[in-house]
């Protein structure tokens, strides 16, 4: 079977030196960071088009890896596009709390998926995080008052996720 190929989504700023995302691509280098454009100024459809592409041009199965405004770009895309039968799992951690349901599906993930919230994260509640997940079919992970999941809250190095991440690579 093909290695799968698993891909980094960062959110607003795209995810800078300081965040577990970047010190997870140094521990394990097959990962592959994907270019959505302007990480400023998120472009929904053009995210949603960079996403697609890289999950098309991956060889085999596919993990994606996303970090807060990512995780709403992955259900969205899910709900809109996608190829999403090449998808073998999404860890998708901090999602914010957006609240128009345009922004937010509603549905189902046609994959398996994570999500995991802290009680103090100052973009999303725990509750509310674990109700994403719920309407993802997601599981949820309560990761305590670890604020947004990123350098910010002192996240460069978070074994957790390299765990996570880890367990569903040895699943597929």
């Amino acid at each position: 079977m093909t290695q799968p190929t698993v891909l980094v989504l960062p959110g607003l700023g795209n995810s800078g030196p300081d965040h577990w995302q970047s010190w997870l691509e140094g521990r394990l280098p097959a990962l592959t960071r994907v270019d959505l454009g302007d990480w400023d100024a998120p472009e929904p459809d053009r995210w949603v088009e960079r996403l697609d592409a890289a999950v098309r041009a991956a060889p085999g199965p596919v993990v994606l890896v996303a970090h807060s405004l990512a995780c709403i770009l992955v259900v969205r895309w899910a709900a809109t596009e996608g190829r999403t039968e090449t998808v073998a799992a999404a860890l998708l951690v901090a999602p914010p709390d957006v609240e128009s349901p345009r922004t937010v599906p509603t549905d189902p993930l046609p994959f398996p998926a994570v999500v995991v919230g802290s009680r103090s994260d100052p973009y999303c509640t725990a509750a509310r995080a674990c109700g994403f997940a719920a309407l993802w079919g997601a599981d949820f992970i309560d990761a305590g008052e670890v604020g947004h999941i990123n350098g910010a809250s002192g996240h460069g190095p978070w074994p957790m996720g390299e765990t996570l991440l880890k367990d569903m690579l040895a699943q597929i």
